[in-house]
C-alpha cells in the first residue's frame, strides 16, 4: 500500500472479519513505522455505501432484535455478540474518518488509526469470549445504526466528530458500568474483564472525537456547545438520553456546562 488512504479503503472493503482485523493491525503497525504516506494531492475519497461485511449476521431494524436476559448462556452470548458487532462497526467508523476527511493535521489520522487498531483488539477479545460460550460472530442478528450515522455525516467532518464519537460511541460510557455490575453479580468475570478494558479505552476514543469536534469549530468560528445541541436536534433526537456517566464523559472531553445541558429536561 502506497498511502494511508489506500490502506484505509482496503480495511473498509474487507468482507471477512478475520481479514478486516488482520489488515487493520498490519496497517496500524505500518503507519506507526512511517510507512504509509498521506499525500496532499491524493484524489478525493469515493462514496462508500456499505463497508465490506460478512454474509452473517443478518442486519435488521433494532426493534426486531429480541430482548434476552443475561441469566442464561444464550442471553449472555447474544449480549456479547451485540457488543462485538459494535466493535466491528467501530473499526469501519475509524477507518472511514481516516479515508474520508483529508487535508487534516497528521494527528487527526494518527488518532483514528489508533482507534481502529484498538477496536480490532476489542472485537477479537469479544469473539474469543463468544466462542468460549459455544457461539461465534454471526450467530445472532444485528443492526446497522452506527454505519447509517456514518453515511449521514460523510459530507462534514464536524458533524461526524460530534455525532459518532460524542453521541453513539459515548453511549457505551453510560451503559457499560451497569452491565459490568450485572455480569459480576452473575460471576462472569471473564466478560467483566473485557468490558473493563473496553470502557477504559473508549474514554480515549470519545475524547478524540471531542478534541477534533472542537478543532473543527475553532477553524470555522463556531461556538461548540450551541452547535452540538443543533446537531443533536437535526440528526440524533432519539439517540441521546440519560442517565449519563458524568465522570467518564468529563474524562472524554465533555465539559460540565455541556453535561448540565444534556441532563436538562
Amino acid at each position: 500500500m502506497a498511502t494511508l488512504f489506500e490502506a484505509a479503503r482496503a480495511c473498509l472493503d474487507a468482507t471477512d472479519v478475520d481479514d478486516k482485523v488482520a489488515l487493520t493491525q498490519r496497517f496500524a503497525d505500518a503507519f506507526k513505522r512511517g510507512e504509509l504516506a498521506m499525500p496532499a494531492d491524493a484524489p478525493a475519497p469515493e462514496p462508500i455505501r456499505m463497508p465490506g461485511r460478512p454474509a452473517k449476521p443478518a442486519l435488521v431494524h433494532p426493534r426486531e432484535l429480541p430482548r434476552r436476559g443475561l441469566g442464561s448462556v444464550p442471553g449472555r452470548a447474544a449480549f456479547i455478540h451485540a457488543i462485538a458487532h459494535i466493535e466491528l462497526n467501530a473499526i469501519d467508523l475509524a477507518w472511514d474518518a481516516v479515508y474520508r476527511f483529508r487535508g487534516m493535521p497528521a494527528a487527526f489520522h494518527a488518532d483514528w488509526v489508533s482507534v481502529a487498531n484498538d477496536e480490532s483488539r476489542h472485537f477479537v477479545l469479544l469473539r474469543d469470549r463468544l466462542r468460549e460460550l459455544g457461539y461465534d460472530y454471526g450467530d445472532f442478528d444485528a443492526h446497522n445504526g452506527l454505519w447509517e450515522m456514518t453515511e449521514k455525516t460523510a459530507h462534514d467532518g464536524l458533524a461526524r466528530m460530534a455525532l459518532v464519537p460524542r453521541v453513539l460511541e459515548a453511549r457505551g460510557l453510560d451503559v457499560t458500568p451497569g452491565m459490568i455490575v450485572k455480569l459480576r453479580d452473575l460471576g462472569d468475570e471473564a466478560t467483566v474483564g473485557i468490558l473493563d478494558l473496553i470502557l477504559r479505552e473508549e474514554v480515549a476514543h470519545v475524547a478524540a472525537g471531542s478534541r477534533w469536534y472542537r478543532w473543527y469549530c475553532e477553524q470555522r468560528g463556531i461556538e461548540p456547545r450551541a452547535r452540538f445541541r443543533e446537531l443533536l436536534r437535526e440528526y440524533a433526537g432519539g439517540y441521546l438520553h440519560g442517565p449519563f456517566n458524568i465522570e467518564a464523559r468529563l474524562l472524554a472531553g465533555f465539559d460540565e456546562d455541556e453535561l448540565a445541558a444534556l441532563e436538562a429536561p
